[in-house]
C-alpha cells in the first residue's frame, strides 16, 4: 500500500514539474522573444526590424498592391485597407505648399495614408495641356516623396473646364503611358484618368465610358496590378449608369465625390446600391461646404458622412491641402506671401509649421484624421 501511494506521488510530483516547465518555456518564447511575433509581417526597410513598433500598418511596404475584392479595397494579405487622405489644389497655384516636411507631417502625425496630386488639365490657360513638361515635372516630385515617405499616392487627370475626357484624350494616353512606364513596378500609385465628368451632354456609355476603355489598357500594358479610378459623370455623382453598364477590368473603383452642403442620404443610398452589385466606390474628393468649396461649412453633415464611410470601409480623400481663401481650404491664405505663391522652386524647405495657419476646416478634418480608430 505505501510503495503504490509513493509511485503515485511520484507521478504527480512529474507531471507538475513537467507542466512548470513547459509553461515557463511559453512564456518566454511569447515574451522575450519579439522576432515571434514578427513572422507574419512583411518586410518594412532593408533595415531589420526589431519591434512592433517600427512597422508601419498603413504604409505601402506594409500592404503593398492593393487590390478590389467584393467592392472594396484589400491589400496583399487580402485584408479590407481603407485609403485615407487629402487633395492638392492645382499644382500651377498651391504647388509650393505641398513639400516634403508638410507631407511627412501629415503622414505622421495626421494619420494619412494617401496624398492626391489633382493635375488640372486645361484651366485659366494653364495646366497639362498648356505646360505638360513644367507639370510633369511637378507630379513626378511629389510622387517621389510620397514614395520616400512610404505613401500611397494618386495621380489624377484632373478635368473640370473641359468637361468630357474625350476632349484631350490623345494627351491622356500619351500621360498615362509615360507615368504607367516610369512607376509601373510601384504599388505605391494609383491612377485616377478623370476627375469628374460634367455637363448636360457628357454620359457614361457615350463618352466616360468608351474613354476609359481605351485609357485602361494603356496602364494595364506597363502596369497590371494598380488601382484605376474611373471618373462618373455629373461631377462624379452619377453612380446609376455605372451599376447598369459597369466595366469589365479588375482593379477599378468607380469615383464618386460629396460635399457635406449640398449631398446627403440621397447619395448614399446609391452607393449602397454600389456596394450590393460588388460595384467598389473610392470618394476621391469630398469637402465640408457646398459643391463650389466655398460659403458656410456643414461639419455635423460631413461627421454623418465619415461614420458612413468607415463602417463600409470606402475610402475618402477630402479637399483641399491649399492656402486657397476659401472654406473647405485647409491653410489660411496667409500661410505664404505673394513671392513665395509665384516662385517655381520645387519642394524648398518650408520651416512653418502648417498646424499653426489651419482654417476651421483644418482644426476639424485633422481631428478626425487623428482620432480614426479601425
Amino acid at each position: 500500500m505505501f510503495k503504490k501511494i509513493m509511485i503515485t506521488i511520484s507521478i504527480l510530483i512529474f507531471l507538475g514539474t513537467t507542466l512548470f516547465f513547459y509553461l515557463y518555456i511559453l512564456k518566454n518564447n511569447n515574451n522575450s522573444n519579439p522576432n515571434n511575433l514578427l513572422s507574419n509581417f512583411s518586410k518594412y526597410s532593408n533595415d531589420t526590424i526589431h519591434s512592433l513598433e517600427e512597422i508601419d500598418l498603413e504604409g505601402c511596404s506594409y500592404n503593398g498592391w492593393l487590390s478590389t475584392k467584393n467592392g472594396v479595397i484589400v491589400n496583399q494579405k487580402n485584408k479590407t485597407f481603407q485609403l485615407r487622405g487629402v487633395s492638392s489644389h492645382s499644382l500651377d497655384w498651391f504647388y509650393n505648399v505641398i513639400t516634403f516636411e508638410n507631407l511627412k507631417y501629415l503622414k505622421e502625425t495626421w494619420n494619412i495614408n494617401v496624398f492626391r496630386i489633382a493635375m488640372y488639365t486645361d484651366i485659366a490657360e494653364k495646366g497639362y495641356i498648356k505646360s505638360p513638361n513644367e507639370t510633369k515635372e511637378k507630379v513626378y516630385t511629389i510622387i517621389d516623396a510620397a514614395i520616400n515617405l512610404d505613401m500611397y499616392v494618386i495621380v489624377d487627370w484632373h478635368i473640370l473646364n473641359d468637361n468630357s475626357p474625350q476632349i484631350y484624350k490623345k494627351e491622356a494616353i500619351e500621360f498615362f503611358s509615360e507615368i504607367s512606364q516610369k512607376y509601373g513596378n510601384k504599388p505605391n500609385i494609383i491612377y485616377e484618368i478623370c476627375n469628374e465628368p460634367n455637363g448636360s451632354n457628357v454620359k457614361w456609355d457615350s463618352d466616360v465610358k468608351p474613354y476609359a476603355e481605351e485609357l485602361i489598357p494603356v496602364i494595364r500594358k506597363n502596369c497590371n496590378k494598380s488601382l484605376i479610378i474611373v471618373g462618373t459623370p455629373e461631377w462624379c455623382t452619377d453612380l446609376t449608369s455605372v451599376i447598369n453598364s459597369p466595366l469589365k477590368y479588375d482593379n477599378v473603383l468607380y469615383s464618386c465625390h460629396f460635399y457635406s452642403g449640398t449631398h446627403g442620404s440621397d447619395l448614399r443610398y446609391k452607393i449602397l446600391d454600389c456596394l450590393t452589385s460588388n460595384i467598389p466606390i473610392i470618394i476621391s474628393e469630398c469637402g465640408v461646404t457646398a459643391a463650389s468649396g466655398n460659403g458656410d461649412v456643414f461639419f455635423d453633415s460631413f461627421n454623418e458622412w465619415i461614420k458612413f464611410l468607415n463602417s463600409h470601409n470606402i475610402s475618402w480623400i477630402y479637399w483641399s491641402f491649399s492656402d486657397k481663401a476659401e472654406s473647405s481650404s485647409i491653410i489660411s491664405s496667409n500661410y505664404q506671401n505673394i513671392d513665395e505663391k509665384n516662385s517655381l522652386s520645387n519642394f524648398e524647405s518650408n520651416s512653418k509649421n502648417i498646424d499653426n495657419y489651419l482654417t476651421n476646416s483644418g482644426s476639424f478634418i485633422k481631428n478626425i484624421f487623428q482620432n480614426y480608430n479601425k
